[in-house]
C-alpha cells in the first residue's frame, strides 16, 4: 500500500515540472529569472514566501524536538516570527530600492567589499540548508517505498529533480510552484490534524499515553536554550535573501509590505500546526520514547495511523515543504555568484543571455556540492541551526541597519559581517558550546552587533550618495 504514496508524490512533482517548464517559456533575462520580472502579486508573493520558509527546519527539526521535548516545543517557533514582524517594516523599503539581490543593497549603502562579504557568508549558508532539505526528501521516499532504494540513491535522486527543476526557469517558475506548495501545505496540516487528534483520543490521550513534562507547556528549557532556539531563525529570516529576492520580485513595495503582513499569519498557522501535529504524532508512535528516529515523526504517522488517501495527502505536503525550501535556497546562492561576482567583477558587459546560460549552470553546480555536503550529518535542527546563524550573525545585522541607520559605515558592516561568522564558527568548532552549554548564536550576535555600533561610530559617517537610496533627505 505505501507504494500509493510514492506515486502520488511522482504525480504531484510530474505536475511541478510542467508547470516550472511553462512558466520557464517566459524567461528573457537575468530580471526574469531572478526576481520574475518584478511581476508577482500579494498572493503569489505570500505563497512562495510561505513555502520557503517553511522546510526541514520545521516539518523534521521542530517535530524531532517535540517528540523530545512535548508541547513545551511551541516556543520554537517564535524567533522567526519576531523577525517576520520586523521585516515587514523592511519590505516596502528593501522593494523600493530596485535590488536584485541583497549585496546590490550591500555594496550601495557600504562598498564592494560588503557586496563579496555578502556572497560567501550566503553562498555558505544556502548550500548547507540545500544539503539537509536533499536528506529529508530522500527520507520521506525512503518511508513511501521502503526497501526499494538505498539511502544515497534516494538522495540523488531528490537532488537530480530538485537541480533540473530550479534550473529549468528560475523565480517564474519557483514563485508560482511555491504558490501551489503553500496551499497544499495549509490544506494538508488542516485536514490531518483533527483525524489524528481524535484517533490519540483527544487530549486525555495524550496524557495517558505521554510523560507528564511532555504535557506541560512551559517546560524545562532554561533560558540559555531558549535563546538559542529562537536567535538563530529570528537573525535568519530578518535578513534571508531568500525574503528580499521576493521583495524584489514584487510588482511594487505595497504588495512586498502586504505579502508580509500575511506570511506573519501563515507561518505562525503551519509552524504551530506542525508542533501540534507531532504532539499528537508523538503519542501515537511514542514507543518508550525510544523512536529510532524522533524527526520522522509525522511522517511514520502519515504511513502508519491514517487512512491511505489522507496518509497520502500528509506525506505529498510534507514533500511539498521539503522541496519548495531546497528550490529556493539553491536559486538564491546562484544569483548571487552571477550578478555580485561575475556580472559585476568579471563580466559587466555580458548579454543577458549569457546571464540566463550562466545561472543555470551555477545551479547545477552548488546542487552538486550540496549533495557532497548531505553525505555527511541528518541532525536537521543543529544543522539548520548552525547555518541560520553563520548568516544571521554574519549578513543580518549589516543589511537592517543599512536599511534602518544613516550612521552605519562600510568599516563597520565589513566588521559585523568578519565577527559575526568567525565567532560563529570558533565557538562551534572550538567546542566552547559544548564546555559552556552557550549556543554559538548569543556571543556571535554580540559580536556582531558590536563591532558594527562601535566601528561605525569611530570611523567617518558614509556619503551622501550612500544615504539617499535608502532614507529620504533631510
Amino acid at each position: 500500500m505505501t507504494t500509493v504514496y510514492f506515486w502520488t508524490i511522482v504525480a504531484y512533482m510530474v505536475v511541478l515540472v510542467g508547470v516550472g517548464a511553462w512558466r520557464g517559456r517566459s524567461v528573457e533575462n537575468q530580471e526574469d529569472f531572478s526576481v520574475a520580472g518584478r511581476t508577482l502579486s500579494t498572493f503569489v508573493l505570500f505563497g512562495t514566501m510561505l513555502a520557503t520558509w517553511i522546510g526541514t527546519g520545521s516539518i523534521f527539526g521542530n517535530a524531532g524536538k517535540t517528540y523530545e521535548s512535548g508541547v513545551a516545543a511551541w516556543m520554537l517557533p517564535l524567533g522567526g516570527l519576531a523577525g517576520i514582524v520586523a521585516l515587514s517594516f523592511l519590505a516596502a523599503k528593501a522593494r523600493r530600492s530596485e535590488a536584485i539581490t541583497v549585496q546590490d543593497i550591500l555594496e550601495t549603502r557600504y562598498n564592494a567589499a560588503a557586496r563579496i562579504l555578502g556572497v560567501i557568508t550566503l553562498v555558505l549558508t544556502a548550500v548547507t540548508i540545500v544539503s539537509y532539505q536533499y536528506r529529508a526528501a530522500a527520507s520521506v521516499i525512503d518511508l513511501a517505498l521502503p526497501n526499494t532504494f538505498d539511502f544515497k540513491t534516494a538522495v540523488i535522486i531528490v537532488a537530480v529533480f530538485i537541480i533540473i527543476y530550479t534550473a529549468l526557469a528560475g523565480m517564474f517558475s519557483v514563485a508560482y510552484t511555491d504558490l501551489v506548495m503553500g496551499i497544499t501545505m495549509i490544506i494538508g496540516i488542516l485536514v490531518t490534524f483533527p483525524i489524528l487528534w481524535n484517533k490519540a483520543g483527544g487530549y486525555a490521550g495524550l496524557a495517558a499515553r505521554l510523560p507528564a513534562d511532555h504535557m506541560q507547556f512551559t517546560g524545562e528549557f532554561s533560558w540559555i536554550q531558549i535563546l538559542g532556539f529562537l536567535l538563530p531563525p529570528g537573525l535568519l529570516v530578518l535578513g534571508d535573501a531568500n525574503m528580499y529576492q521576493r521583495f524584489f520580485s514584487a510588482r511594487n513595495e505595497g504588495m512586498a509590505r502586504r505579502a508580509t503582513i500575511w506570511l506573519l499569519v501563515g507561518v505562525a498557522y503551519m509552524e504551530l500546526m506542525i508542533i501540534a501535529t507531532a504532539w499528537v504524532a508523538s503519542a501515537l508512535e511514542w514507543q518508550g520514547g525510544a523512536l529510532q528516529r524522533p524527526s520522522r515523526v509525522i511522517a511514520y504517522v502519515a504511513r502508519d495511523h491514517l487512512p491511505i488517501v489522507l496518509g497520502a495527502l500528509l506525506m505529498t505536503t510534507i514533500m511539498s515543504v521539503i522541496v519548495s525550501t531546497a528550490i529556493s535556497y539553491l536559486l538564491v546562492p546562484a544569483t548571487a555568484l552571477v550578478r555580485d561576482i561575475y556580472q559585476r567583477f568579471i563580466n559587466p558587459q555580458a548579454s543577458e543571455k549569457q546571464l540566463v546560460r550562466l545561472l543555470r549552470i551555477l545551479v547545477v553546480v552548488l546542487g552538486v556540492i550540496a549533495y557532497v555536503i548531505s553525505t555527511y550529518s541528518e541532525k536537521f535542527l543543529e544543522v539548520a541551526l548552525r547555518a541560520y546563524t553563520i548568516y544571521g550573525t554574519g549578513v543580518t545585522p549589516s543589511l537592517v541597519a543599512a536599511l534602518t541607520w544613516r550612521r552605519a559605515t562600510a568599516a563597520g558592516a565589513l566588521s559585523s559581517i568578519i565577527s559575526g561568522v568567525l565567532v560563529t564558527l570558533i565557538w562551534e568548532f572550538g567546542g566552547y558550546g559544548e564546555r559552556t552549554g552557550v549556543d554559538p548564536v548569543i556571543p556571535a550576535i554580540a559580536a556582531s552587533v558590536l563591532a558594527l555600533i562601535v566601528v561605525s561610530l569611530l570611523t567617518p559617517p558614509p556619503r551622501r550618495e550612500q544615504i539617499e537610496p535608502f532614507f529620504s533627505a533631510k
